[in-house]
């Protein structure tokens, strides 16, 4: 008998092993799902901002070689036909080109943008200068848009007609009305991956490199110095370093929210830091389910809520717009 209680002591401590495991199992399995959720929104924010720090950066290392080699400042600025002004006064004054568009091509073109993976992530208010900047481009039957291997400098969406993509001389689709293409050579400054040719006459929208990354640039900087003043005009971050301010800019996502929409909801898990820069929010706590919430106190410009989504290792940093 002392032998069978041993095996049965034996045989639950095996048990309660195997649950401590399949419990240790679910809660690695949890963080994984959360550190994979992670990764991907900071891959959609580096998609976001490559186009502009990429470009940028490498325009700085050919200065930089350059000035190694004692070449003429004069000759180093021939080099790029991208914007390589980075001063918010100078960006200011440069006049992006207009072509007048029908409702119907301006809502094409944006839905186009949306829906592409490489550009999907811009600012709607970057998507909007793109799509004032296009102009309109037409190309007959057999016509080769795009040579593979080529050095690129034009971004299409197209309005009518179809076109054969093919790589290395296999075909790997036919696109039609409503799709970007071409856009690899003007976010990542690289040669064309792919051929692209008519297959019936067709009507595009193209814009260019410099006007693209001019774009970039200024909607990112003007955003910058907005932010920069905004947080100096916050109280408590008045009395910050100014590179941590920058740093708080960098990250600042903007939001909007219609009059009586719930930003936070009691109980809901969070992970957004908001502070309020135009608007008015109001705060209030359920105590139970079958009374009505209370009303604690009323939020406006310059002050924050949700604080505590800092304690932990996946936040974001989001300037609220709230129509009153």
């Amino acid at each position: 008998m002392g032998t069978l209680r041993d095996l049965q002591y034996a045989l639950q401590e095996k048990i309660e092993e195997l649950r401590q495991r399949d419990a240790l199992i679910d809660e690695l399995e949890l963080e994984l799902d959360q550190k994979d959720e992670l990764i991907q929104k900071l891959q959609n924010e580096l998609d976001k901002y490559r186009s502009v720090i990429r470009p940028a950066t490498q325009q700085a290392q050919k200065q930089s070689a350059s000035t190694l080699q004692g070449e003429p400042r004069t000759k180093r600025q021939a080099i790029s036909a991208e914007p390589t002004a980075f001063d918010i006064q100078d960006l200011s004054h440069v006049t992006l080109p207009f072509y007048p568009k029908s409702p119907q091509s301006k809502d094409l073109i944006k839905e186009a943008i949306l829906d592409n993976d490489f550009m999907k992530n811009l600012e709607l208010s970057q998507i909007q200068e793109i799509v004032d900047c296009m102009y309109p481009v037409e190309y007959g039957k057999d016509s080769c848009i795009i040579k593979e291997g080529d050095v690129g400098s034009l971004v299409y969406v197209m309005e009518d007609g179809k076109v054969e993509v093919t790589k290395e001389g296999v075909k790997l689709c036919t696109m039609g009305p409503g799709k970007v293409f071409g856009e690899l050579a003007i976010l990542y400054n690289c040669t064309r991956t792919a051929t692209v040719k008519t297959l019936v006459n067709v009507k595009l929208w193209a814009i260019d490199r410099q006007c693209f990354q001019t774009i970039m640039m200024r909607t990112g900087l003007i955003k910058h110095t907005e932010y920069m003043e905004f947080l100096k005009s916050v109280p408590t971050f008045q009395s910050l370093p100014e590179e941590i301010l920058s740093k708080l800019a960098d990250v600042l996502e903007e939001t909007h929210y219609e009059n009586g929409e719930y930003i936070i909801r009691q109980g809901a898990r969070g992970d957004t830091f908001f502070i309020i820069s135009k608007g008015k929010v109001n705060v209030t706590r359920e105590d139970s389910p079958s009374e009505d919430p209370i009303f604690l106190r009323t939020l406006g410009k310059g002050d924050w809520f949700g604080e505590k989504a800092l304690q932990g290792w996946s936040w974001t940093l989001s300037v609220l717009d709230v129509e009153l």
